[in-house]
């Protein structure tokens, strides 16, 4: 019956954005949902590196106690807002029970996101920030996450989902939209946006005890060193990817299939080259120079 009921059902145009059906039904209780002052949102365009920023925070949270961290999985500590499938808590259900100060996620665009996040001024912790070469590996880590999480439509071929993803077919609409917006947000809303070093990897970058300090600055605490360097440990790639509180190995396997492509891949750029043609990567080059001209977001190749 749950396979009956999640599999590949169409994406559903919630004001023009494409969002997962179950998601979209969401949006509609989500309208209740107050923000409090000392919230913490984080924001991401999908497969951007959500879970580790989730889960770093968390530490932060927890004051680096890893029991804590173990306590429920990662989408139960940190409420995913939009989140809605039959046969699990929904996002705005496991809100009831998370004490404040909370963390939350969200890859929602601004046009959908609860008004109160923004009146209330909550602090947003994006994820980290793609550049152009995360980009790439984005779209061909989402194809990758479109197969495995049946919640979505059939992606087709790798050749089809990418005309898709340019054109801003996939669920939560266009990459381009998303991080310009955000990026405009950060001039009158208390938004870090971590622009990475160009040959950074997204989703675990080279320096990450440089970007827990950011974190831990930004939301207004501080921790011993040596708390700092478990925390360096116990939110790597390799650590997660075996945990099954971070890596949603606990989700039945009716909504995500690990045997298809687990939901922590690789955790690093550069998959792309073995995936796309030099047609297929000279089209993509074109479609970002165009699509983010106008934005003045201007990612640094160093620090």
């Amino acid at each position: 019956e749950l396979i009956q009921d999640t599999s590949r059902p169409p994406l559903e145009y919630v004001k023009g954005v494409p969002l997962i059906k179950y998601f979209a039904e969401a949006l509609g209780p989500l309208q209740s949902f107050r923000a409090r002052p000392d919230d913490l949102l984080i924001s991401t365009y999908p497969k951007s590196g959500t879970t580790w920023v989730s889960q770093i925070l968390d530490m932060i949270y927890q004051g680096g106690d890893l029991e804590k961290c173990r306590r429920a999985p990662i989408f139960m500590r940190v409420p995913f807002l939009e989140f809605k499938v039959p046969g699990i808590p929904s996002g705005m259900e496991t809100l009831k029970d998370t004490p404040a100060p909370r963390l939350l996620k969200t890859h929602l665009p601004l046009a959908l996101l609860p008004q109160t996040l923004l009146d209330q001024k909550v602090k947003v912790r994006l994820g980290p920030l793609p550049l152009q070469v995360f980009y790439v590996d984005v779209a061909v880590s989402y194809y990758h996450f479109y197969l495995m999480a049946k919640v979505h439509p059939d992606p087709g071929t790798w050749d089809s989902f990418l005309e898709k993803f340019m054109a801003g077919e996939v669920s939560y609409g266009s990459w381009y939209q998303h991080v310009q917006e955000w990026w405009e947000l950060s001039h009158t809303h208390p938004v870090l946006l971590p622009l990475l070093r160009r040959h950074e990897r997204a989703s675990a970058p080279q320096n990450p005890k440089r970007e827990i300090r950011k974190i831990l600055e930004f939301v207004g605490r501080s921790l011993p060193e040596e708390t700092v360097d478990l925390m360096v440990q116990h939110t790597s790639f390799k650590e997660m990817k075996k945990d099954p509180m971070a890596n949603y190995t606990t989700v039945p396997q009716e909504l995500m299939d690990h045997s298809i492509s687990p939901f922590m891949r690789k955790g690093m750029a550069g998959d792309w080259k073995t995936t796309f043609t030099v047609a297929q990567n000279e089209c993509f080059d074109a479609d970002y120079a165009e699509k983010m001209a106008g934005c003045s977001l201007s990612f640094r190749s160093e620090l």
